[in-house]
């Protein structure tokens, strides 16, 4: 692995340099400048000057600057501790470990959480709880607001209250209506497993009024609930659970309206998982003694991405082929892949491995010390 040599370092000692020259510089040169720093490096600049403040705080610069670092370099990726009580308080970077272009750090935040939505939204990853508020947190600068729970969180809560705990867990999914510029989580699952009525229900959260809302119609088909929605390009996707053939829903974060975008020619698929890797949206399945990574080309065929070979990971790693769940989570450095081996017998601990796609070699990435999921993710 190599630390890349990053010009961004430069930028902050010019800076501090020649401070005192600022004020004569265009504002236009100065923000050009200030784009290309990281989002660390900003959070610090910040109280140098109202001015500075003022420009970095403006949307028109933080949309720029998302856009630049997205194009500059790849991905980083986050290892989310949870339930970790070996200490407190916010930590960004416990552990980190550069690979070309990305970064891959681990992060523990102060408060209590179970479950981790899969992905990021322009550098904003969600978590949620049924017994506490949720949260949106962006890992950068550690700002992070809260939620209240749904009705299906209360549902949930009420059952546990009465000493049922074999309570359906379905995931919640976290996007950006890219008309309006607002960020929605959003629960779709199916009604008959909470007793209600219609194949699915559907909430969706608006941070303008702090409240959820029901959508009507919901999905017209049951989902895969135990399967996590990606979020890719203003909508949200789930599987959806049919007698012969998996379906791909998706859910118009603007329009707030689903459709089936795909049928797939998977039939009765062993352990199906959606994922988003290098900007196209992906479903992997168990082909053994294949783990087989499709993508959805252009004209809404399945195209075969990549294939993980279960025995030889299972050997070199002592899981069991056969209750082991790969999920894809990032490209990182144009051709590694990372993935998340996880015990399907304890879904909260796993192994991150790194396939070298030129070589078709496994290593062992990191061992977390504590249960936690991967997220994939550009600093804004």
């Amino acid at each position: 692995m190599l630390k890349r040599h990053s010009c961004r370092s430069s930028v902050e000692h010019i800076l501090k340099r020649h401070r005192r020259s600022w004020p004569n510089l265009p504002e236009d040169v100065v923000e050009l400048i200030l784009e290309r720093l990281s989002v660390e490096s900003l959070v610090k600049f910040k109280s140098v000057c109202k001015r500075w403040k003022s420009t970095m705080e403006s949307k028109r610069f933080q949309e720029r600057q998302f856009i630049l670092g997205r194009q500059s370099r790849g991905e980083d990726v986050l290892f989310v501790s949870i339930m970790d009580y070996t200490d407190s308080g916010y930590e960004a970077g416990r552990s980190r470990i550069v690979l070309g272009s990305s970064v891959f750090r681990t992060v523990k935040f102060p408060i209590l959480s179970t479950e981790v939505c899969q992905g990021s939204c322009d550098g904003l990853i969600c978590l949620t709880d049924v017994l506490t508020p949720s949260f949106v947190i962006n890992p950068a600068t550690g700002w992070r607001t809260s939620f209240p729970h749904s009705s299906l969180q209360q549902l949930q809560k009420d059952r546990y209250n009465k000493g049922d705990f074999d309570v359906p867990s379905p995931k919640l999914g976290f996007g950006k209506d890219k008309v309006t510029d607002t960020y929605k989580p959003v629960w779709l699952y199916n009604s008959s497993e909470f007793g209600l009525d219609n194949e699915t229900s559907c909430e969706v959260f608006d941070f303008g009024t702090n409240s959820w809302r029901y959508v009507l119609p919901a999905s017209p088909y049951r989902i895969v609930s135990s399967n996590d929605p990606v979020y890719l390009d203003g909508s949200l996707y789930w599987l959806s659970e049919c007698e012969h053939t998996t379906k791909v829903l998706s859910f118009h974060l603007h329009t707030e309206t689903f459709r089936v975008i795909s049928q797939t020619h998977f039939f009765h698929v062993s352990k199906p998982v959606l994922s988003v890797l290098d900007n196209r949206l992906c479903i992997s399945v168990q082909i053994y003694p294949d783990r087989c990574i499709f993508s959805l080309s252009g004209n809404k065929t399945w195209e075969t991405m990549f294939e993980i070979d279960l025995d030889e990971i299972s050997y070199l790693f002592g899981l069991a082929p056969l209750s082991t769940l790969i999920i894809p989570v990032a490209i990182l450095d144009k051709n590694k892949l990372l993935l998340r081996a996880q015990d399907e017998d304890n879904n909260l601990l796993s192994l991150v491995v790194i396939h070298d796609l030129h070589t078709q070699s496994y290593d062992l990435f990191y061992s977390p010390t504590s249960a936690g999921y991967c997220v994939s993710y550009f600093q804004t």
